[in-house]
C-alpha cells in the first residue's frame, strides 16, 4: 500500500450512474433506467477519459475505482476497455489497485471471473446488513443468504475485497450490533466499512424522518454504537484507519487514501468530482449529474464537465484538514504548507485550536495535527470549532 503520510497518489474515479432500484437512504447520483446502451456509454466514458489524459499526461496512476450507482451492472468489456485506455494514456504504478463496487444481486461467479480478467483486483460489496429484516428496511434487493453468498464469491475470485455495513438503524441495540459485527468478522478478511445511518435531503427516508415516522437512535446510543464498533473491530485486528473504515495493516483502500490525503484525482462520468493540480493551481472539476445530458455533452464536446473552478490557497488548507482529520494518521503539517502556503496558524481559528487541544480532541506535534479518538467521534463539531 501507499506509505502512511506519504505520497497521496493520483487516482481515477469512474462513475456508473445506473442501479436496479433506488435505496431509500441513498443520496448518491444514481438512476434507474429500463435500458442502457452499453456501447454508447463505453464510448463516452473512454472519450472523457481521453479528455483528462490530455491535461494530466505523465502523472503516475496509483488506483482506479469504479463507483456508482452499481458498477457491477457494467459489461466487463467496458471495464476492460477503460483499464486498457488508462494504461495506454498514463504510466501506472506497480500493483495498481483497481476496485469495483458490486451489489449481491448483480454478481455471480462467471461475472466476477470476467471482471477479474478485465483487470479488477479488488471489490467492494454493498452488503449493508446481515439480517433480512434490516435489509428490507434499507430497501435492499438481496437477502442475508445472498449477501453471504456474494461475499463467498468475492473471496474466491479476488485476493482483496471489502464490504459495507450500516448501523444506528431504528431499534438497534448495542448488543444487536456487536453480534452482527462478530458475524461479519467470520467473513471479513482485510477490510470492512461501517457507516452510521444518516438522513439526507432528497431521499425517501427524509420525509418519513421529518414526520417522526422514522426515529433513529439518539446521540448517546449512536455514540455507544460507534464505541462498540471500535472495540469489536479493533480487538479483531481491524482497527479504524478512518472514521468509517477498518483494515488490517496493509489492506487500507489505496484509492480512498488519495481522497483523504487530498491527492489529485480524475472524475469520469455523470456527477463525478475531481481535484487536479495544474501549473501549481488546484482546480475542482464536476461533471453534469443527469446521465442523458452528460452523455450528450461528451459526444458533443469530449467531456461532460463545467469549467474547472480554481481553489484558493486558504480553501485548499481547509479542504485538506476536513479530509485528513478523518484519518487516524492525521495531517502532515508539511502538506498543509504545500497546499495552503502556510502552517496551522494561517488556516485555523487559534482560539478554537487551543480549546480543542486542551479538551483532548486534537493533538498537535511538530510534524502532524491529528484528531484524537474522542475528536474523530465528534469530528463535525471539531471542524466547526477549528475552522470558524
Amino acid at each position: 500500500m501507499l506509505p502512511l503520510s506519504g505520497d497521496p497518489g493520483f487516482a481515477i474515479y469512474v462513475h456508473w450512474p445506473f442501479c436496479k432500484s433506488k435505496c431509500p437512504y441513498c443520496d448518491f447520483n444514481s438512476h434507474v433506467r429500463e435500458r442502457v446502451d452499453h456501447e454508447r456509454w463505453r464510448a463516452a466514458l473512454l472519450r472523457e477519459l481521453d479528455h483528462y489524459a490530455d491535461v494530466t499526461g505523465g502523472r503516475r496512476v496509483t488506483s482506479v475505482f469504479f463507483g456508482g450507482g452499481t458498477p457491477s451492472l457494467m459489461e466487463p468489456a467496458t471495464v476492460a476497455a477503460l483499464l486498457d485506455r488508462v494504461a495506454a494514456r498514463w504510466p501506472v504504478a506497480d500493483g495498481l489497485e483497481v476496485t469495483l463496487e458490486a451489489n449481491p444481486t448483480s454478481v455471480e461467479a462467471e461475472k466476477f471471473r470476467a471482471f477479474r480478467t478485465a483487470g479488477v483486483n479488488r471489490v467492494s460489496l454493498g452488503i449493508q446488513a446481515l439480517d433480512d429484516a434490516p435489509l428490507r428496511f434499507l430497501g435492499r434487493r438481496h437477502n442475508a443468504a445472498e449477501a453471504l453468498g456474494a461475499i463467498g464469491l468475492a473471496a474466491k475470485s479476488f485476493d482483496r475485497f471489502s464490504f459495507d455495513l450500516i448501523y444506528a438503524r431504528p431499534g438497534q441495540s448495542v448488543a444487536d450490533w456487536e453480534a452482527e459485527l462478530k458475524r461479519a468478522l467470520d467473513h471479513a478478511v482485510g477490510h470492512l466499512s461501517v457507516y452510521q445511518l444518516t438522513i439526507e435531503e432528497g431521499t425517501a427516508f427524509h420525509p418519513l424522518h421529518a414526520r417522526g415516522e422514522l426515529v433513529l437512535p439518539d446521540d448517546e446510543l449512536a455514540g455507544d454504537l460507534y464505541e462498540a464498533t471500535q472495540a469489536v473491530l479493533g480487538a479483531a485486528g481491524l482497527p479504524a484507519y478512518e472514521i468509517s473504515n477498518h483494515a488490517r495493516p496493509g489492506e487500507e483502500s489505496r484509492h480512498n487514501l488519495t481522497y483523504w490525503r487530498y491527492g489529485d484525482y480524475v472524475g469520469i462520468g455523470p456527477g463525478a468530482h475531481g481535484r487536479l493540480t495544474l501549473d501549481g493551481e488546484k482546480r475542482a472539476t464536476r461533471a453534469h449529474r443527469a446521465p442523458e445530458i452528460w452523455l450528450e455533452r461528451v459526444e458533443r464536446d469530449g467531456h461532460g464537465a463545467a469549467a474547472p473552478d480554481p481553489i484558493e490557497r486558504a480553501d485548499r488548507g481547509t479542504e485538506l484538514l476536513m479530509m485528513g482529520l478523518r484519518l487516524t494518521e492525521g495531517v502532515p503539517r508539511a502538506r498543509l504548507v504545500e497546499e495552503a502556503g502556510c502552517d496551522l496558524d494561517g488556516v485555523v481559528d487559534a482560539g478554537g485550536l487551543a480549546r480543542l487541544v486542551a479538551g483532548g480532541f486534537l493533538e498537535v506535534t511538530d510534524s502532524h495535527v491529528r484528531a484524537t479518538y474522542e475528536g474523530r467521534q465528534r469530528l463535525n463539531g471539531v471542524l466547526r470549532a477549528l475552522l470558524a
